[in-house]
């Protein structure tokens, strides 16, 4: 059972799996609340030599209590303030820093339609296999696989710092994105609540934002995103690529399953805010039949979304090489499948491509998304990169003017086909490639 599955299911167990979220944010853990609130009472702290109260090397208890160290030897992070494990996340480690700057700037050349982001947290742990930001945590002396899930470093001071940058007279008031890279409501947002302070300092310096997430945390803030919206435009996403919650489990284990993120996009058109969804990664032979397609945006249709971008899944180094072991490990009768689709390159070949884009300007026109825009593969000429910039109707601050044309029953009645196909084209099968 996944960790957000109970939340989902209260009668399938007894207690939610550790730290698990709920639709409302709350973490119940798994032991029963110790004095400090956490699971047993305790929690590893360990210090870099000449910080903190404890030496390196050892943890300290709740009750102060030297105990031997339970997490792995500190790496060299700049402004490293200490690595905390808790019992309510167990198998992951903490590594709390002090930022010096949360702004950054886009690369020059870079498709993205944004200049800035933040990233409060570095590492995920919602552990998709197939997250395209992997590789970035070798930056930091990680690896990009069990460490990318498992060691997140927090920047514990992300809203001071980026209330100082907004204040200085050279901002421009830029668009800011976030969650272009990790996740910003991923689990360890439940214990560090960053975000509020982020979205509030973004705000109040007339700043318009965007958020894409996974986490269903974001309903804490609802109210929050509300407010903000009344002061600058505000643009949300919601990242749901499946709504078979087997296989969802399976990839992308430490994320609420589709039917929570469902339910999230419906809050969040209720509350009046925008939601675009990208539904990214579209994986080949596992969530790319007719079948898992026609669900897909259904299931969308039906909770309101403002838009949606479908794209293929890509795999940059990284991603490819704990992709491709999953795989080998989970479906071998696929891996030789995989290794001649992509080739030696992170993209699928440009024949299965042009099938997928097919499929999905189908079952959009099918469930009532209307307008090309935020489809990635309306030209399968064009450079396959530009996959990444495809930002969906709502997920972006004043981008939701392209509507779910849902007419009363959001079935399709009210719109029309992304690039004028017919709703009642036969369904075709997937090319035998190989």
């Amino acid at each position: 059972m996944r960790w957000d599955a109970q939340a989902l299911n209260p009668q399938a167990a007894g207690r939610r799996s550790p730290g698990s979220q709920t639709l409302d944010g709350h973490t119940a853990p798994l032991l029963p609340d110790g004095p400090d609130g956490s699971a047993d009472g305790k929690e590893a702290v360990t210090s870099p030599s000449g910080a903190g109260s404890s030496p390196a090397g050892t943890s300290v208890s709740a009750d102060r209590s030297p105990s031997p160290l339970p997490a792995p030897a500190l790496l060299p992070l700049a402004g490293l303030v200490r690595s905390v494990t808790t019992p309510e996340f167990a198998g992951v480690t903490f590594h709390e820093v002090t930022a010096k700057s949360v702004l950054n700037k886009v690369a020059a050349g870079s498709r993205m339609p944004f200049e800035w982001t933040i990233n409060p947290y570095r590492g995920c742990s919602h552990a998709c296999v197939y997250c395209f930001a992997r590789k970035t945590h070798t930056y930091l002396d990680f690896d990009a696989g069990l460490d990318f899930d498992s060691q997140v470093v927090v920047k514990v001071n992300a809203a001071e710092v980026l209330r100082r940058e907004l204040a200085k007279p050279s901002w421009k008031r830029h668009q800011v994105a976030l969650g272009t890279n990790t996740d910003p409501y991923q689990r360890a947002e439940g214990r560090y609540k960053l975000m509020p302070g982020i979205i509030r300092a973004l705000a109040d310096s007339g700043t318009p934002l965007s958020i894409l997430t996974k986490g269903t945390l974001l309903a804490r803030d609802i109210p929050l995103l509300k407010h903000a919206a009344t002061q600058v435009p505000v643009g949300v996403g919601i990242s749901l690529a499946m709504t078979d919650e087997q296989l969802s489990e399976a990839v992308e284990p430490g994320t609420p399953g589709p039917r929570a993120r469902l339910k999230l996009i419906s809050r969040l058109r209720e509350a009046g805010l925008p939601c675009g969804v990208m539904a990214m990664p579209i994986l080949p032979w596992l969530s790319d039949s007719d079948e898992a397609l026609d669900s897909l945006f259904g299931s969308l249709a039906a909770a309101g979304a403002t838009g949606v971008s479908a794209g293929a899944l890509y795999l940059k180094p990284g991603t490819r090489e704990w992709f491709m072991q999953w795989i080998a490990r989970e479906h071998p009768q696929l891996a030789g499948k995989y290794r001649r689709l992509y080739g030696g390159g992170s993209y699928a070949s440009k024949e299965y491509r042009s099938w997928l884009a097919g499929r999905v300007r189908f079952f959009k026109a099918r469930h009532g998304f209307i307008g090309s825009t935020g489809f990635s593969h309306e030209d399968i000429d064009q450079d396959p990169r530009d996959e990444e910039a495809r930002y969906p109707a709502g997920s972006l601050p004043g981008s939701a003017r392209i509507r779910h044309g849902r007419g009363t029953a959001g079935s399709g009645s009210g719109g029309h086909s992304d690039a004028g196909e017919s709703a009642t084209e036969p369904l075709a099968a997937q090319p035998t490639l190989f």
